[in-house]
């Protein structure tokens, strides 16, 4: 009688307490079941002596919770430390040896193509060519090593803790204690493999197609973009601002992150332990406890993360001195700008950690007063902002944490991805039966190679889709970016993620632009066939859309200028992790799409289409 019609994890008042005081007390000193019940069970009588004078019965079925409740949460931990044990060593040898298998297989390719691209580009004069290809064989030295390295703990830590907090995440099926038990056990199996898999995927993508198509760029840059120049003079100098870098940078970040590091653990505590007492952050919902309690149990390692990042970063942060002093082309201050990120770096830490504002570090000027002279951001004031940006290091942030129902209102990044995604498979489909694009440009753009994809597909079918949302957000009179489903993307609700931030803030300025020339439903159509088709007139020709092709010199340059914008973003979004291989799926679908309309009127001549998956 004690669970019917209760779930497996699922919560009234008394499994409220009992979750609440389970993982405060005693998180520090003890993890063993007769302390948790004793320091448990002290609480109980200390917090609410109304308690002991229940009845007999509710104290009975209270206890009985109670216990259920401790007996679910470490089957979950030791089911997620056995899972980790049995999948971890096969997904992180998947993720492992797949990733240095591409590092090493692509390492002369990336190096023939680097000195290619640096002889054949002019966007760099002899000097700096010169200085470059010499520095070259420590670049790729430091690439192996750190990208090996990383990747081996990447992949041990995706191996071993995601089966772990897999088992967790069952608890979020409450309401079928069968279905929990089931996601309880399978769970982060064969998902964590599979996501090895994708992992591999998606940096070999970056490896064989980002990457050559950036130095295809650089190649391929105009002459009349700014040459790069560097004097022969500043070349010793940019050693030994490297080294001081070094010096100086690295031990003293390892000192501020030590030093802060008892600080940032008990820290933590308090804040997670704050938010469980209070019911607060990501223990408002119950059924978020059991994941938090591991976090808070994980802590220390989230610590030891935060230190191993920082040290790692501040290498980098140490030879940044060289670019500092090639771009001000002044010794003085590019040691300027090593003692002023050991101050940025403190003053970061004690906003993180919540201590005294500031530092009392000095802090230099190492660069001149710059003025933007960019016209494309002055279109609207709302869109321009002003951005400290501190040292990329990670430290945790203590402030109060949002709840998952305070967060339900944001946009994912994997719901902007997935719309996205559906939004080019709707437009092509429509393309398609236009006969804009036909099924040889969509098997052209799977058998391609690198960076010779069908441009009609791999740019052209992107950007007609996204011209297509923004002039239906000019339309629905939105602030933002309208998804396919009908989500509004604004500066407020946007994910917080660096990927989306190099082409939202664009995106919205190009919106604006569009809306600021009010283009007349022909001029829109004509801009729908230059961004799908680009410079092949002779396939504008084919597909007559209604299109009005402006005969103003004015109207006319300034949908070119959004077309080689709206190009420039695709290519940009294109270099994303996970975008090829998503936009590959895209294409498959489009041609299972293709086929079936055929077979409407053709079924005894229907092609197989098992083999698509392997192209």
């Amino acid at each position: 009688m004690v669970f019917k019609g209760g779930a497996f994890f699922s919560f009234n008042y008394y499994n409220w307490l009992v979750l609440r005081l389970f993982f405060f007390p005693g998180l520090i000193t003890s993890f063993t079941i007769p302390f948790w019940v004793t320091a448990i069970s002290y609480r109980f009588a200390f917090l609410f002596p109304w308690y002991s004078g229940m009845g007999k019965s509710n104290n009975f079925h209270g206890w009985l919770r109670f216990l259920y409740v401790i007996f679910a949460f470490f089957s979950a931990f030791f089911m997620g430390a056995l899972k980790g044990l049995l999948v971890g060593p096969i997904a992180s040898s998947v993720l492992i040896l797949g990733n240095v298998a591409v590092i090493l297989g692509m390492f002369p390719p990336h190096v023939s193509w680097t000195v290619y691209t640096l002889v054949k580009t002019n966007r760099f004069d002899i000097p700096l060519k010169v200085a470059l290809l010499l520095a070259l064989p420590t670049l790729f030295g430091i690439w192996l090593g750190l990208s090996i390295a990383g990747t081996v703990l990447v992949g041990l830590g995706y191996g071993f803790f995601t089966p772990w907090f897999a088992s967790f995440e069952a608890f979020r099926h409450g309401d079928d204690e069968s279905k929990t038990l089931y996601h309880c056990v399978v769970d982060g199996s064969w998902g964590t493999i599979q996501g090895s898999c994708t992992v591999v995927t998606d940096f070999a993508d970056i490896c064989c197609h980002s990457y050559p198509l950036y130095l295809k760029e650089l190649r391929e840059s105009s002459a009349s973009n700014e040459i790069r120049t560097l004097r022969l003079i500043h070349v010793p100098g940019s050693i030994v601002a490297g080294l001081v870098g070094l010096i100086v940078d690295v031990p003293l970040f390892a000192a501020i992150i030590i030093i802060k590091s008892p600080y940032m653990l008990f820290k933590g505590w308090y804040r997670l332990s704050h938010d469980l007492i209070s019911r607060e952050g990501p223990f408002l919902e119950t059924a978020c406890i059991p994941i938090a309690g591991l976090t808070i149990l994980l802590w220390p390692l989230v610590v030891v993360g935060s230190i191993l990042v920082s040290v790692f970063t501040s290498i980098f942060i140490g030879l940044y001195a060289s670019v500092i002093l090639y771009q001000e082309r002044s010794f003085w201050r590019a040691v300027a700008y090593v003692i002023a990120m050991v101050a940025e770096f403190d003053e970061y830490t004690n906003d993180r950690l919540y201590l005294r504002e500031g530092t009392f570090l000095p802090k230099p000027k190492y660069q001149k007063k710059r003025t933007s002279h960019s016209s494309e951001l002055s279109v609207d004031a709302k869109f321009s902002s002003v951005h400290a940006d501190a040292p990329a290091i990670l430290v945790p942030n203590f402030a109060h944490s949002k709840s998952v129902r305070e967060t339900i209102q944001e946009v994912k990044m994997v719901q902007v991805w997935v719309a996205m995604m559906r939004s080019c498979e709707m437009r092509g489909k429509d393309l398609l039966d236009a006969g804009a694009i036909t099924p040889a440009d969509l098997n052209s753009f799977l058998k391609a190679k690198g960076g010779n994809e069908a441009s009609v597909i791999s740019v052209g079918l992107p950007c007609y889709s996204f011209l297509q949302s923004l002039l239906s957000s000019i339309k629905a009179g939105s602030d933002g970016f309208l998804l396919l489903d009908g989500t509004e993307l604004t500066h407020l609700n946007r994910p917080n993620d660096k990927l989306l931030d190099w082409f939202f803030q664009p995106l919205m300025v190009l919106k604006e632009q569009i809306r600021v020339i009010k283009l007349e439903e022909g001029e829109e159509r004509f801009l729908q066939r230059v961004v799908l088709y680009g410079n092949d007139t002779q396939r504008m020709e084919t597909w007559d859309n209604g299109s009005l092709v402006p005969q103003e010199a004015l109207r006319a340059a300034q949908i070119q200028g959004i077309t080689r914008r709206m190009i420039g973003i695709i290519r940009g979004i294109s270099k994303f992790p996970t975008y090829r291989r998503k936009f590959r799926q895209v294409v498959k679908a489009l041609i299972v799409y293709n086929m079936e309309k055929e077979s409407v009127t053709r079924p005894s001549s229907l092609p197989s289409v098992a083999g698509i998956d392997n192209v």
